[in-house]
């Protein structure tokens, strides 16, 4: 089986993990990490970097453009006018017009707002920007975003930095199935495991930053992150065998016995 690139607004990436940026000790650490996980879609929260300039010693002076699609994150913004201000703000300050849509009002498991992710997306995209959403994993929404014009949807695992996996994946599967445009599992992804169990219910690619930069060897977990995302999708592709309630030999007997006599 040959793998095809992974499209989002028609253009391809030749990685499906994507990496957050936030939580890093360092910007060596992050840059250890993206160098072994070969991601090339890093997301950016705009309310903690200067996006107007690459200092020494910031998250900007590691990314590399010829490399990295920086992509900007609305991350904080409670109202859709506040994601709307922030996206335009990295536009104007020189970033490709893609952004990560993530409105999280409430403060203490910062679920996304889905009333203010649909308005924010519908001005975003007749602005011409390429937005990728997080939301809940609702199949309505993700349907009704669709429909406005995003670029992709990308579903909770479970709440942001829990490390707690794949809790929605039931949801995550209908979203999947119904979906024409890339589905991307974003947040909530502790372990290579898990992003390997997204890939393997055919999620197009997943967001990972806490696990990376919780782990006490950054790049060892970017390169272990990196593995299980091509497994997974490796798996999909060659299509799982059914899960059986009963036990069923893999070795069939018939006919075995009566050669040996």
């Amino acid at each position: 089986m040959k793998e095809t690139d992974f499209e989002i607004a028609g253009r391809a990436f030749r990685s499906r993990l994507m990496v957050g940026t936030g939580k890093f000790p360092s910007s060596e650490a992050l840059r250890q990490t993206l160098e072994a996980c070969d991601a090339e879609i890093v997301t950016v929260a705009l309310r903690r970097a200067d996006i107007g300039q690459a200092e020494s010693d910031s998250i900007l002076s590691v990314l590399d453009p010829k490399r990295h699609l920086i992509l900007p994150n609305t991350s904080g913004a409670r109202t859709a006018e506040e994601a709307v201000r922030l996206a335009r703000m990295a536009r104007a300050a020189g970033l490709e017009p893609w952004v990560k849509l993530e409105l999280t009002p409430e403060p203490k498991y910062l679920l996304p707002d889905p009333i203010e992710t649909l308005k924010a997306a519908e001005m975003l995209v007749a602005d011409g920007f390429v937005v990728l959403p997080y939301i809940q994993a609702d199949p309505v929404l993700a349907k009704r975003l669709e429909e406005v014009g995003t670029a992709t949807v990308m579903p909770l695992g479970a709440p942001i930095g829990s490390n707690k996996g794949v809790k929605t994946r039931d949801m995550i599967r209908i979203i999947i199935e119904q979906a024409t445009v890339p589905v991307v599992v974003d947040a909530g992804l502790g372990a290579p495991s898990h992003a390997a169990e997204a890939m393997e219910m055919g999620a197009d690619a997943v967001l990972v930053n806490t696990a990376l930069a919780d782990a006490e060897d950054h790049a060892a977990m970017g390169r272990a992150f990196g593995l299980a995302v091509e497994a997974g999708r490796l798996a999909y592709r060659a299509s799982l065998g059914p899960v059986r309630e009963t036990a069923e030999a893999s070795s069939p007997l018939s006919g075995f016995l009566k050669s040996l006599t």
